[in-house]
């Protein structure tokens, strides 16, 4: 899959995020980057035949205090080559990919890893559950 492909594929696991969730996104950058360095994966703590699909990096939400301003955007970064690898077609990809940015985003907004579990569990079932989906 091209570059291009794959990150269509990103923009559109963009518009599945309830619209309530994508008003609250603010100075985060999406990027789409061919693999984590190997320095990376080492502070991570991932070895193989594992790998990271995504990352979030910054300040949560509700980390911030009152005076939390003038910074670079927070990062969610997507990797291609361990989706792609550990997937057997497009549309599996892109389940991936929407399991990963939601994984991401709820980072981002200083979910638990137990929160983040259970919204994947419904993105896989296909039960959005929420009322402004449509909005």
């Amino acid at each position: 899959m091209t570059r291009a492909e794959f990150e269509r594929l990103v923009r559109e696991a963009v518009t599945l995020i309830p619209p309530r969730f994508r008003r609250e996104m603010k100075n985060l950058a999406l990027v789409v980057e061919a693999e984590p360095s190997a320095e990376l994966l080492e502070e991570m703590g991932v070895e193989p035949p594992d790998s990271l699909y995504g990352l979030y990096q910054g300040t949560p939400l509700p980390e911030r205090t009152w005076d939390f301003g003038n910074n670079l955007p927070d990062r969610i970064t997507i990797f291609q080559r361990p989706i792609e690898e550990d997937c057997e077609d497009a549309d599996e990809i892109r389940g991936v990919i929407g399991e990963t940015l939601i994984h991401e985003v709820g980072h981002y907004f200083g979910l638990s890893e137990e929160e983040i579990e259970e919204i994947e569990e419904r993105y896989w079932r296909g039960d959005a559950g929420d009322p402004d989906a449509h909005e």
